[in-house]
Formats: C-alpha cells, structure tokens, sequence
C-alpha cells in the first residue's frame, strides 16, 4: 500500500470498487490493486442489486467499467443497470470514476456526434434512424460506401457496410439490419482509412495518456486495444485483457505522439463528455487528409502488452489515479466536517 493509501488507513478507509460485467477484461486492473495492497471490492454487475433507499454506501469510490456491449454476452439488463447504479451513487454522494453523464454518451453514438458538433470538431456525415425500412432513405445524399450502425454498440457489434442505398434496402427486406437495443441506428459514410489505419487516443483524468495507430485485421470493426495480436513489427504481443481463447486476429498497434491539435480535440471531449479513463478514436480520411472523430469510448481497454507498445504500464497510472480521486474525496469530506 503506498504512502497516500496508508495515510487513511488509520481512519477506516472503505474499498474502491470496480463494478464490471466482462469476465476477462479486467483482471489487469485486479492485479494491479491486489499489488499495491489497495482495498477494492469487483461487483459483477450482472448479480449486483442495490437499494435505491440506502442513504450511504460501503465504498469510498465506485470505478464504473460496465459496457454496452453487455446484451452480445447475454447481458442485456446490465447495460441500464449500471445507469440506474451510477445516478444512485452520484444522488447519495459517492464519487464514480466515469459518471452518468458520459456513461449516457456511451450509450448514444447519436449523442456523441451531437457532442463533437457542439465541440466544432469534424465527424462522418450521418443520419440516425428509428427502423430498417428507413435506412435507404437516410443514405441517399451521403457518399458511398455506408455504415449502419447499431446507437448502442461496443466491442464493433451491429455494424455493417453496404456500397449502395439500393443494398441497403435488400438487407432491410430480407431482415438483416439490425438497430440493436435500443432499436436507433446511424447511416453514416465509410471513409478510406488513410495508410489503412485508424487512431486512437487513451485518456486518464481527462488528460491524454499515449496515442496508437490501430491497423483492422480480419474482424473488421471490432478494434479493442487489448486484442490486438502484433506490433507493426511483427512481434507478438501478450493479450492479458482480452478473453483467454481469444483467436488471432491480425491485428497491429503501433505507438504514436499524437499532434497537438488531436491531444487539445480529446482533452476537450473528455471535459465536455466528463470523460475520466477512456478511449478517443479518430481517422484521417484519405481523400482530404483531415482528422475526423467518430468514436467516444467510456469503457476503454489499455493496448495490448502496454509496457512493450507504449513504454509503461498505464494499469499502475490507473491506480494512482483512483487513488488520488478517493484521497481527494476524503479530504473533502474530513474539511466539510471539520
């Protein structure tokens, strides 16, 4: 335990808790605290209940890491658990780390591209739709190829490419569009990837922690960092935060600074989003050269064999920065009764 954490131990510090829904990806995370010896309760959010009349909580700081993609694993109920969870704690008090506020982001790519809007910043030209038979409609005028993409995603779930409206309409007869859980999709065009990559930036307290040029493999949309299988080099990496028999997948990370104009754009979205630890992905269209956003990740996984593609390990940084946020709140608390 570090000198922070002992510090408090003498008042009777509770646990962090981590309340997660994915079996596998947060093992890192549990090692890590199980390392410095820092107290910390996993709430699988699948079996968690709470009592929304309770006035006070068994934890002095909530981690929420559960994802939208919870229904892919037969989890639907967890994805408006968590909501539910997180705006009881923040009602009584207790300090989450990634709030309601971008937890609702996470749930609404529409709600995203409405934040990047607000935020000037460039982004795929879409259209948000409330069923199938709508989709060819709201591709018309946009440039071809197209995406329609389930509003709630995660883990590249419910996106599909289509070249033309007029395939679009056959998927939508032959009921193969799917809207996902919340039954809302977008229709939003599919730009060429320059150098064939996409970019992301990682963020911890709303400042950005590395960057990574991500290059798809065979599964196509589903680009977590932490299944990547290679560096661009070819060495292979150690994928601790992905599921134990994950497949190769062709993958490849490679790290990069991030120019000043993309670090100041993240740095925005994350305070304009409440953004505490997640990712940030971007791509550079080829054909113009800019910069566009298209992805807000709330529940972000760090890269793959982090300390080998980015040179420290970002779990450590992670504790420390829990660490200082349920410090910070018991001063807070300590000076109020005070």
């Amino acid at each position: 335990m570090d000198n922070a954490s002992s510090s408090w131990h003498a008042f009777g510090v509770k646990p962090v808790a981590v309340y997660y829904e994915h079996p596998d990806w947060f093992r890192p995370l549990f090692v890590a605290l199980e390392r410095r010896g820092v107290p910390f309760a996993a709430l699988d959010a699948a079996t968690y209940s709470f009592d929304p009349a309770d006035a006070t909580s068994p934890y002095d700081l909530v981690f929420n890491r559960a994802s939208p993609s919870a229904y892919l694993r037969g989890r639907g109920g967890v994805t408006y658990h968590a909501l539910h969870f997180v705006r009881h704690l923040e009602r009584i008090g207790v300090p989450v780390v990634n709030g309601s506020r971008v937890y609702e982001l996470e749930l609404s790519k529409a709600y995203q591209l409405e934040l990047l809007a607000r935020l000037g910043l460039r982004a795929p030209r879409s259209r948000v739709i409330a069923s199938p038979q709508a989709a060819r409609a709201a591709a018309e005028g946009l440039r071809a190829p197209v995406l329609v993409k389930a509003n709630v995603g995660g883990s590249g779930a419910g996106i599909t490419r289509f070249e033309s409206p007029s395939a679009i309409a056959d998927a939508a007869s032959r009921g193969e569009i799917d809207l996902g859980p919340d039954g809302t999709a977008l229709v939003q065009e599919l730009a060429p990837l320059r150098g064939g990559a996409i970019q992301r930036v990682e963020v911890l307290g709303g400042r950005v922690l590395y960057g990574i040029r991500v290059f798809p493999g065979e599964r196509g949309f589903n680009l977590c960092p932490a299944d990547v299988c290679q560096t661009t080099g070819g060495q292979p990496l150690v994928r601790s935060a992905c599921a134990l028999d994950a497949p190769k997948n062709g993958m490849q990370v490679e790290a990069i600074t991030p120019p000043p104009a993309i670090v100041d754009a993240a740095e925005r979205i994350a305070l304009a989003a409440g953004l505490d630890v997640g990712g940030v992905e971007y791509l550079i269209d080829d054909r113009d050269g800019e910069a566009y956003f298209y992805d807000i990740n709330a529940l972000s996984n760090f890269v793959a064999d982090a300390t080998r593609v980015v040179g420290f390990d970002p779990f450590e940084r992670l504790v420390d920065y829990l660490l200082a946020r349920r410090d910070a709140s018991l001063d807070d608390n300590l000076e109020g009764s005070g």
